[in-house]
């Protein structure tokens, strides 16, 4: 019989306990952690706690008759699905209906309802000067948000609309007051005045134009200067406290034309009169928010723009640094509506910026998700908004949980009828396996939003038959290594290196198609593909962990040493050899030829 393999694996061997004792002191840490949390219990997908479905009819913007197609649809159902998942509203749905149609389904959660809000705002995002600003309804303004490139200065807040506190930046000054709304008129006229104001080209251009053809001139500042005063008028009777201006304000106005609009900040609505937008959505090429943990600025909103972007972005910041507040800053317009106007006070070039400032966590979220994923190829409107309930739902997952207690309860019987005296390392290696998928589920529920759904209860039941795979092929090995005449704890240490590959590979099998599974899908589907990847990688880590310690031990217990017929490990029932003996050649003298005559 051949000895233990001595070195790490001996020591291994003679102390089993450190790895039960590590187990259990991560399920004992991983439960602490559950309650602290105070998520007990995982979260619910949309089928099982139920949620909100949308639909969006899309429409053809003036000018595009046939944007309505299958890319544009493909591309917009892609941004949706994004936005929404960029949340943290895990499983949730984004699909095509129809032709003109999509369905987006919002499970029950917290930040369902503001996934509903930016789903249904679908327009496209564009950056316009700020021109004037103020409060409506007499609200205090506060301070607005800063914008700058990558390690560069920006200057102090201004007093409009903006964040719930300064943004803070690299140097600072005083803040500037803002125009009082008896200045507003004179304001506004100046504003657009300076908003519309033609580049060098376009100046001589118009100059040569002018001296052709005075009437002309006139003709077009008369016509311009009617647009102003109706642009005055339009902010003058503006106000963004009502429901009807912050559902009309803006909505309708062309990229290329000046508009007014409401924007809440902090929860205080402002108006705003805007130029025509200088940088498109589809200009920036990613945005993320980030926890500044070098300086006092807390988190902020980092840009990255597109080639074509940064040479627009850095264009209009050195236009708009040139003025004073409030006409140094610009306007991140969606729908119409304002989200963001920080200002600047130099050009940013380099296609590197960031807006700073005193942002909540879910307030420069909520912005960084507006960048990335607010340009869509079409535009939709709200069609209906329905409440999906759990009641259909929970019948399937009572239906599905007496399946899976049915097959525990038939795969135990099967092991103390088969196994007999294993069960007693079988069995609580199925209770472990299950408190750590159960209690894992649970945290992962506010750490990655990860939402159970009925497929990944299928998932989690599937994997029933995957742990109990796992103790079969030990326990088997085990038993061919007693046939072959060797005692109880040779047995188990020789079976384990050969069990200990065929489980490896067969539980890599099972995380790969689970992997591809989850990468090639969407929706529910990646919920099963997900529970069988997170299964899959617990049963190696109980199995090594658990089951291959517990079985050390007991092997050095006499009901299971002595081959107990109750055991499952019996010699005799197993029909084994005779126990294999170490044979030694005895001492003296090397053989050597024989003499014939001492024969």
């Amino acid at each position: 019989m051949a000895a233990p393999k001595r070195g790490r694996s001996a020591s291994a061997q003679s102390r089993p306990g450190r790895s039960l004792a590590l187990i259990l002191i991560a399920i004992v840490a991983l439960t602490g952690g559950m309650f602290a949390s105070g998520n007990t219990t995982p979260r619910l997908g949309i089928d099982l706690a139920g949620g909100t479905s949308i639909t969006l009819q899309a429409r053809n913007e003036p000018g595009q008759p046939n944007a309505i197609n299958k890319a544009n649809m493909n591309t917009a159902v892609e941004i949706m699905n994004r936005r929404v998942n960029g949340l943290g509203v895990s499983e949730a749905e984004v699909q095509t209906q129809g032709t003109s149609n999509i369905i987006v389904n919002i499970p029950k959660g917290t930040n369902s309802e503001e996934a509903r809000q930016q789903v249904g705002t679908t327009a496209k995002l564009y950056f316009r000067p700020v021109l004037a600003s103020e409060a409506s309804a007499g609200a205090a303004p506060s301070a607005s948000p800063s914008a700058s490139s990558s390690g560069s200065p920006s200057a102090s807040p201004s007093a409009s609309p903006s964040s719930s506190a300064p943004q803070k930046a690299t140097g600072s000054s005083s803040a500037s007051p803002s125009s009082s709304a008896t200045s507003q008129g004179r304001a506004v006229t100046d504003a657009l005045k300076a908003g519309s104001k033609p580049s060098a080209s376009a100046s001589a251009s118009s100059s040569a134009k002018a001296s052709a053809s005075p009437s002309a001139s006139s003709s077009a500042s008369s016509a311009a200067s009617a647009a102003a005063s109706k642009l005055q008028a339009e902010y003058a009777a503006l106000d963004c406290s009502k429901k009807s201006a912050q559902a009309t304000a803006g909505k309708t106005a062309k990229p290329t034309d000046p508009t007014v609009a409401c924007g809440k900040i902090s929860g205080v609505w402002y108006k705003y009169v805007l130029g025509p937008a200088r940088v498109d959505g589809t200009d920036v090429k990613k945005a993320q928010a980030v926890f500044d943990t070098q300086g006092a600025s807390g988190w902020q909103v980092q840009m990255t723009f597109t080639g074509g972007g940064s040479k627009k972005f850095a264009d209009v910041t050195a236009e708009l640094a040139k003025n004073q507040q409030p006409q140094n800053e610009f306007g991140i317009v969606l729908d119409g509506e304002v989200v963001s106007s920080p200002y600047v006070s130099q050009s940013i070039t380099g296609g590197q910026a960031e807006i700073s400032g005193r942002f909540t966590q879910t307030e420069a979220q909520s912005l960084a998700n507006m960048l990335s994923y607010g340009a869509l190829p079409l535009s939709f409107k709200e069609q209906s908004v329905t409440t999906v309930t759990a009641a259909l739902g929970g019948e399937q997952l009572h239906a599905g949980l007496i399946a899976g207690a049915i097959g525990l309860a038939l795969v135990i019987i099967y092991l103390l009828a088969f196994y007999r005296g294993l069960s007693v390392v079988a069995i609580p290696s199925l209770m472990v396996s299950a408190i750590l998928t159960y209690v894992i589920m649970a945290l992962l529920g506010p750490a990655i939003h990860f939402a159970l759904n009925l497929p990944a209860v299928c998932g989690a039941i599937v994997a029933i038959g995957i742990t109990a795979d796992s103790f079969i092929v030990f326990f088997e090995r085990i038993r061919d290594e007693i046939r072959e005449g060797r005692t109880l704890r040779p047995a188990v240490e020789r079976a384990w290196p050969r069990a200990r590959r065929t489980i490896l590979v067969s539980d890599f099998v099972s995380f790969l198609a689970a992997a591809v599974l989850f990468i090639v899908t969407v929706g529910k589907v990646q919920g099963f593909a997900f529970t069988l990847g997170l299964t899959t990688v617990l049963d190696v880590v109980v199995v090594f962990f658990f089951t291959k310690p517990l079985m050390t031990i007991l092997a050095r217990r006499k009901f299971f040493a002595n081959g107990h017929k109750w055991s499952g490990l019996d010699p005799k029932g197993l029909g084994a050899k005779p126990p294999l003996r170490r044979t030694r050649r005895p001492a003296g003298p090397a053989a050597g030829p024989v003499d014939p005559k001492e024969a």
